[in-house]
């Protein structure tokens, strides 16, 4: 029995490739499709089981690719003959089966075969099939122009000595994560990045902060080119590799790599799913550490649309929780916020399974009275089963100077109250023991940035 092909190939070889397909056994062809707007229209109306296109369809993205997937289409991907490129390409959008646009009937016919000897669509290599796994010999170019407080530098990271080191098995992914307020999420995710930062160690800080990333404030880091907006592109085209992703986080202190977030809120949908599920796997197969700080919403209402393709506002923050070895949740040490926390780990509780590791910040006897430690604790054994919590203690002035100088406090205030409950934040969720905290912070240094 054939199966119902749609088409979506560049004019040049559709004719040709149109005509050998309608000859085939194992398909026939019902659509040819002049754009992919059409032909993710007609998929989504039930219309064929095979799709075939082209590498340089107009349009045409890992996005795209996953969206028919996800309908369960079995794709064929057709180049222009001799195109590596795009061949590699929709490899790595996960298109298993690829033959050139000129393909001769036998060619086709055993792609065909094979195509649709496949029970499931989604057995397609993954998107990194075709990546510089962690011991490939490629080195990145960081050129380009990054600054502290508007300093500019270029910086190459083989001669600088500060070549990444990758480790032997996939690095953990820790989503930072807060309710509604402003429980000190992005305070925490910073530091604790740079707690478990050394150079044989070193750590990627991701904002995927759809409603207000800040990273690159707090850190005084130039965006005009936010990281992970260009790491999603990239992604998207299927280029997402280790060169990509060190040019786009540029190293901040020694070890301590950061991916910049969205300057404005309103440039939320450039935040896919699918690519910040890329961003996070390239990142772990990277560095041992990444720190992802996301958003506070954990709806998923978008779903409810009737278009379900669309884009979902909350997807980054819901994507970066499902890949998550582990969450750090962070609230603050007032009523109204240790409220919002109790209620928050509820939902939480209902998008992961990752474990969760509990942090109060900024403890203080003003907001709770007197011996705040032991209230906050008793107050969450009460009303969440929490026996185990991390308290940070409130240091402002500490904190302020720090971001004053767009510096960690590891940096800029080693001494600090605070730091003491973000060390043991960053001991529990990296999986190993800190070495002791040195009498001065580190020096920061120029980085490179494009």
């Amino acid at each position: 029995m054939s199966l119902p092909l749609l088409t979506a190939v560049t004019p040049q070889y559709e004719a040709g490739l149109t005509t050998k397909l309608g000859t085939s056994g194992a398909v026939h062809v019902v659509r040819r499709c002049p754009d992919l707007a059409e032909l993710l229209g007609a998929v989504a109306a039930g219309i064929g089981r095979v799709a075939v296109v082209s590498a340089d369809l107009r349009g045409l993205d890992g996005a795209a690719i996953r969206e028919l997937l996800d309908h369960g289409v079995l794709v064929l991907g057709v180049h222009r003959p001799g195109d590596e490129a795009g061949e590699r390409m929709l490899r790595r959008w996960g298109v298993a089966v690829v033959v050139p646009a000129d393909a001769d009937q036998p060619t086709l016919d055993a792609a065909l075969a094979e195509l649709t000897s496949r029970q499931d669509p989604t057995t397609a290599p993954s998107a990194s099939a075709d990546k510089p796994g962690p011991g490939a010999e490629e080195t990145a170019d960081a050129d380009g122009s990054v600054g502290h407080r508007g300093a500019h530098a270029t910086v190459d990271p083989e001669e600088s000595g500060d070549a990444v080191s990758v480790p032997p098995d996939r690095g953990r992914v820790v989503v930072v994560w807060g309710p509604v307020g402003s429980p000190g999420r992005t305070t925490v995710a910073v530091n604790v990045a740079a707690e478990l930062a050394e150079v044989d160690t070193p750590v990627i800080l991701a904002d995927l902060d759809t409603y207000g990333a800040s990273v690159a404030q707090v850190l005084a880091v130039l965006d005009e080119a936010p990281g992970v907006a260009a790491a999603a592109r990239a992604a998207d085209q299927g280029n997402l590799d280790r060169a990509t992703l060190l040019r786009l986080a540029p190293e901040v202190t020694p070890g301590l790599r950061v991916l910049t977030g969205m300057p404005r809120p309103d440039r939320w949908t450039e935040l896919r799913e699918h690519a910040v599920q890329d961003i996070l796997a390239e990142c772990s197969a990277l560095v041992p550490v990444t720190v992802v700080d996301v958003g506070f919403c954990l709806e998923s209402d978008e779903e409810l649309s009737f278009d379900t393709t669309a884009p979902r506002r909350n997807g980054a923050a819901l994507a970066a929780l499902e890949a998550a070895d582990d969450v750090l949740v962070v609230g603050s040490a007032d009523p109204v916020a240790l409220q919002r926390l109790v209620r928050g780990l509820d939902q939480l509780r209902e998008v992961t399974e990752a474990p969760l590791t509990v942090a109060v910040n900024r403890v203080r006897p003003g907001a709770v009275g007197k011996d705040p430690g032991s209230r906050v604790r008793g107050a969450l054994r009460r009303f969440a089963g929490l026996d185990d919590v991390v308290l940070v203690t409130e240091d402002q002035a500490s904190v302020d100077a720090a971001v004053l100088e767009g510096r960690t406090l590891r940096e800029a205030r080693p001494g600090s109250a605070a730091r003491t409950g973000i060390r043991e934040l960053a001991g529990r969720v990296g999986g190993r023991t800190l070495a002791p905290p040195r009498g001065r912070g580190r020096t920061r240094r120029a980085t490179a940035r494009v």
